[in-house]
């Protein structure tokens, strides 16, 4: 289950929107028209690639696997090891969106060539794995907090509505038959994508997330919209011979280098572990993201989260995370404070080298540029990050560092190479929000902030 959501909300002279993302403030200036009726053109998609790469040694892996596969996210334990055997079939039924038949396929591609997964379409109305595609408010009506989710044992949103909690508890499902994954059919096409690639990967192996790692798609952060080269090795390690349903957990620690020594050469290497992440840590992170939470609280619960990060000693992406967060949630009044908390995220992500981690940042860092008329400052912040979010695979950040850049441009009085930027533009944002209007929406608050910019700032 996840609380997927993209980390790009406008929070900038109180002039504040979400694609995607929980939080929200509301606009209270007014919005350029002057994008209301531009044309769009079409959608881009991204053709399939490997995610972002890893340098963990096998030894780190082997913790990691163990803490992915034998506890769930709120840290119950599973006593056994559960995963499909033969052949697994996937489908998708109800309300499916034109986008989601490639990516699909793209995905399906990758489990086969870099996770060796015996995994493919199914030809009729039975499937290992089902994707149902249902209304928001529907899907929403059972699980207020996901934005997607999967469900074992069953194969269908009625299947779902008649189970039991015994049905649906993942801790005693030891050779996995049939599981399904519900996605909002009435969202943007990147979502439907980065739920597809999550739930599909929990459907098929690991059923937790970690904070501590920063190149996985199993982590709560949602930085990572694909599965990256580390969740295949994830994948292909609990479908090795060597591990099979109803193993304990001390039966597979024992398994596992010699698994990963012969099908991961790359990480015979030393290594350091990482430490632990308190559960106080992602407890906070959630309130602080969470949909109901009021602005105070927020604040409060980032800046907790915040104080754990430095209380753990964590030089790492953790605590550059809990920066990024705590800059997201400030309120009107507060453009000092949330400037500061990005810069901080964006040194931190920067000296761990995670660019897609920093682009997050450096987009927000981008924007504040941009009203302070630094527009040579807003188009370096962009160009650092755009090649970042375009390897991520993150349209909805692409296309956002691209507007900046190109109202930068538009500016410094280079209008025809402003006008083919954004025309790229919103060919990617067309994938990645939710709607056309949402797209035109996101460009007129970007105009906006350029073109109120050295006003003075709330």
């Amino acid at each position: 289950m996840t609380m997927r959501g993209h980390l790009f909300a406008l929070v900038l002279l109180g002039l504040s929107a979400c694609a995607g993302g929980a939080v929200r403030h509301p606009v209270q200036q007014p919005i350029s028209d002057r994008f209301t009726s531009i044309a769009l053109p079409p959608m881009r998609q991204f053709t399939a690639a490997g995610g972002a790469p890893f340098l963990r040694s096998n030894s780190e892996i082997v913790q990691d696997f163990l803490d992915l596969s034998f506890r769930l996210e709120k840290g119950r334990p599973i006593k056994a090891f559960s995963r499909f055997v033969g052949p697994i079939t996937v489908r998708m039924k109800g309300a499916v969106p034109g986008s989601a038949h490639k990516d699909l396929v793209d995905l399906l591609g990758r489990l086969q060539n870099e996770a060796r997964l015996p995994v493919h379409l199914a030809s009729g109305d039975e499937a290992s794995i089902t994707i149902e595609f249902l209304p928001r408010a529907q899907m929403q009506s059972r699980a207020q907090d996901a934005a997607c989710f999967v469900v074992p044992r069953v194969s269908s949103w009625a299947d779902y509505r008649r189970a039991s909690q015994a049905d649906l508890d993942w801790t005693t499902y030891m050779s996995r038959e049939r599981a399904a994954v519900f996605i909002p059919s009435d969202t943007s096409p990147q979502e439907v994508r980065d739920c597809m690639h999550e739930e599909i990967a929990q459907a098929l192996g690991p059923l937790n997330d970690l904070y501590r790692l920063p190149d996985s798609i199993f982590n709560d952060d949602n930085i990572h919209s694909v599965l990256t080269d580390f969740d295949m090795v994830i994948l292909r390690t609990a479908y090795a011979a060597e591990l099979q349903p109803g193993m304990s957990e001390a039966a597979a620690k024992e398994a596992l280098p010699g698994v990963l020594a012969r099908d991961n050469p790359a990480g015979n290497h030393p290594g350091s572990h990482s430490t632990q992440t308190p559960r106080a840590f992602g407890e906070a992170i959630a309130r602080a993201l969470g949909r109901e939470a009021r602005d105070t609280g927020r604040v409060a619960a980032a800046e907790e989260a915040l104080a754990i990060a430095r209380s753990q000693g964590w030089q790492d992406h953790r605590t550059g995370f809990a920066w990024l967060t705590l800059g997201r949630v400030q309120g009107r009044g507060k453009a000092a404070t949330a400037r500061a908390a990005f810069a901080n995220a964006a040194v931190m992500f920067r000296a761990r080298n995670l660019p897609l981690h920093a682009a997050h940042a450096d987009l927000q860092l981008a924007m504040f540029a941009l009203a302070a008329q630094d527009w040579q400052g807003a188009i370096s912040l962009a160009d650092q990050s755009i090649s970042a979010a375009r390897i991520g695979q993150d349209a909805a950040l692409l296309a956002s560092l691209m507007m900046v850049k190109a109202a930068a441009l538009e500016k410094t009085g280079q209008q025809s190479t402003a006008d083919a930027l954004r025309l790229d533009s919103l060919g990617w944002a067309r994938y990645g929000m939710a709607s056309n209007a949402a797209v035109r929406r996101h460009l007129a608050l970007i105009d906006d902030l350029a073109n109120q910019a050295g006003k003075p700032t709330q």
